[in-house]
């Protein structure tokens, strides 16, 4: 009985001891927590595609009366651009990058599609380049001021290169003959909720990839009174070549008058200096008048005036009035267009290949945008 008493002793002095032992590792600290790192955002993926038919009503033999960009067919059906682009962001620094597959990628980047920037010429070395529409980063220094680095579509002319963001399927004659885009460094600086202003530097005009140590100087001032007007004073120049140096103003407006009814305006000067002929010059306007019924439809009139009296990039000067209808069915949108043009020298053909001073034509477009 005693061994037996003895025996209960020890296993309840053991019991207590290990619990004790338990209890000092229960009341240890914790260890010290390290905050997590939040996850990335994801990546946002959209595109678009664009498909037209065109036909002038001169059917000239061999010549598209055609003087602008993107639209130089005669009674074919074509594909303008298919793109695909991705954005992400991540705390202050973002990416974009948006590829473009077709004839107005090519055209788009014709210094990279193309030997001597030629349209049609021989393929470069660099040709996989056209296919970039834009690449740039971004950083954000603070809330006003971002600067910026790769390729973007310039922030010159009232229309840019992805035909579902324009009001008319086919392009005006200063666009056409504008810069395209710009390859760079350009920091954007917000100066208050109505005014901001960007300068930057970029290769010469629509390079990408050049061997010029010549730059060019870009810059824009912004004024957004309300919420209804948007104007833009834009600026390129610089030295193109070692015989020419260039410089182009721009001033852009966007209007609304009423939910139905808004108004855009273009304007743009350049001059060329060369070091033999002296200076050239040409300048244009555009005024495009939009309305809007409805959700599903809306209606676009340009009416455009471009001068080029020098002949620095066309045969003299033209006129152009471009009426274009929208029916938006989802994110598919139908734009039949009507498009006169006319020159003071006579730079157009009729269908027997006499010259003549004006022509018509009609454009049958489509654009869808996911």
């Amino acid at each position: 009985m005693v061994k037996n008493f003895k025996l209960l002793i020890i296993a309840i002095v053991s019991f207590v001891y290990v619990n004790g032992q338990d209890s000092t590792k229960t009341a240890a600290a914790p260890p010290v927590k390290v905050d997590s790192v939040p996850p990335s955002p994801a990546t946002t993926f959209s595109g678009s595609l664009d498909l037209y038919y065109r036909y002038n009503f001169a059917n000239a033999p061999g010549f598209n009366n055609n003087y602008t960009s993107f639209t130089n067919s005669q009674n074919s059906f074509e594909l303008g651009m298919a793109t695909i682009r991705a954005d992400h962001s991540w705390s202050k620094a973002g990416v974009t990058v948006e590829l473009g597959f077709g004839r107005r990628a090519q055209e788009f980047s014709y210094n990279e599609a193309y030997q001597g920037g030629t349209i049609g010429a021989a393929p470069t070395p660099y040709f996989s380049l056209a296919n970039v529409v834009q690449a740039y980063v971004y950083y954000n220094i603070t809330d006003k001021i971002k600067l910026t680095a790769g390729k973007w579509g310039t922030h010159i002319g009232y229309e840019v290169v992805d035909a579902a963001s324009n009001r008319n399927y086919s392009m005006g004659y200063m666009f056409s003959y504008g810069p395209f885009y710009n390859m760079g460094l350009k920091a954007d600086v917000t100066l208050s909720s109505k005014t901001a202003f960007m300068i930057g530097i970029s290769n010469p005009t629509d390079n990408t990839t050049t061997m010029s140590q010549n730059k060019m100087a870009i810059a824009q001032f912004s004024v957004l009174p309300n919420a209804n007007w948007k104007f833009y004073l834009n600026y390129q120049g610089g030295t193109t070549s070692d015989t020419s140096s260039l410089n182009q103003f721009d001033l852009v407006i966007n209007g609304t008058f009423s939910p139905k009814f808004g108004i855009g305006f273009n304007a743009t000067d350049q001059t060329r200096k060369y070091t033999t002929l002296g200076n050239v010059n040409w300048w244009g306007a555009a005024l495009y008048l939009n309305w809007d019924p409805s959700s599903l439809f809306g209606l676009t009139l340009r009416s455009e005036y471009f001068d080029d009296k020098d002949n620095v990039v066309t045969p003299g000067s033209f006129t152009e009035f471009t009426l274009t209808g929208a029916f938006h069915l989802g994110k598919l949108t139908f734009m039949p267009e009507l498009r006169l043009d006319g020159s003071k020298s006579s730079a157009f053909l009729k269908h027997d290949d006499t010259p003549t001073n004006s022509t018509f034509s009609a454009i049958f477009a489509a654009t869808y945008v996911f």
